[in-house]
């Protein structure tokens, strides 16, 4: 399998198996590369319906030049706090920005998402965000506000008065809870449906089951995310001492 960038011939080949409908996967095979790349490579670059290869390469060569001309010299170059490899943080902050683009977040959301995900404090003021991104803070004003608006994230002031915009673990319960009880009002519209097309209608029985599916699923989420809850406050065990083998 072939490691390294993408050739713009590879996505010029991309492109035409979007053009053909095919799956990534598909286009992957056809290429010899994961299928993690070939997704990567079209959602970082205007998606499966805006992909075009000369700008996509344009695009990836301008981001290489510009990390070159970010990255830092001398030992700090390759590791960071708690020995991790900065090449390999890197490549899995556009790893997980990827996979929330591939769920429906605009790319400058996801970025930010993301950024603040993998910050150790779970929290960065718009200017650290704008910095480490390499983007305006009228950018980031704006992936915060949907953000804020989608419940994914909150704001506070630190003792500088800054604004600092934050992930807490309590998000994601908020977030399952809200996913929940939007499921249940389409459970209730769907069954708003059976009255007004007969209960003996076959739309009408399909509306009806599709209600008592999502009303199943909703509870069994609520549920499972209630009894969960603490499991986003655990700490880290402690590791202990095997028994002496000797």
């Amino acid at each position: 399998m072939p490691g390294g960038r993408l050739t713009q011939q590879e996505r010029q080949q991309i492109a035409l198996g979007l053009a053909d409908g095919l799956a990534y996967a598909e286009i992957a095979r056809g290429l010899d590369r994961p299928t993690s790349t070939v997704t990567r490579e079209v959602m970082r670059n205007g998606g499966p319906t805006g992909y075009r290869a000369d700008l996509a390469h344009r695009a990836t060569e301008h981001r290489a030049h510009r990390r070159r001309q970010a990255a830092p010299r001398g030992p700090q170059a390759t590791s960071t706090a708690y020995g991790r490899d900065a090449a390999a943080v890197h490549e899995y902050e556009e790893v997980f920005t990827t996979l929330l683009m591939g769920q429906g977040l605009p790319k400058m959301v996801s970025r930010v998402l993301t950024c603040l995900y993998i910050s150790d404090a779970g929290s960065l003021t718009a200017s650290e965000l704008a910095q480490h991104l390499q983007v305006s803070p009228g950018s980031v004003s704006k992936a915060v506000a949907l953000l804020e608006g989608l419940g994914l994230i909150r704001r506070e002031r630190d003792e500088r008065r800054r604004e600092r915009y934050i992930v807490d673990n309590d998000v994601w319960y908020q977030s399952m809870i809200a996913s929940a009880r939007s499921s249940a009002q389409l459970a209730e519209t769907a069954r708003q449906g059976v009255v007004i097309l007969g209960p003996e209608s076959p739309a009408a029985v399909r509306l009806e089951n599709i209600a008592r599916f999502v009303d199943f699923v909703a509870e069994s989420i609520i549920r499972a995310a209630e009894q969960a809850r603490e499991v986003l406050y655990a700490k880290p065990e402690a590791t202990q001492p095997g028994p002496d083998r000797g």
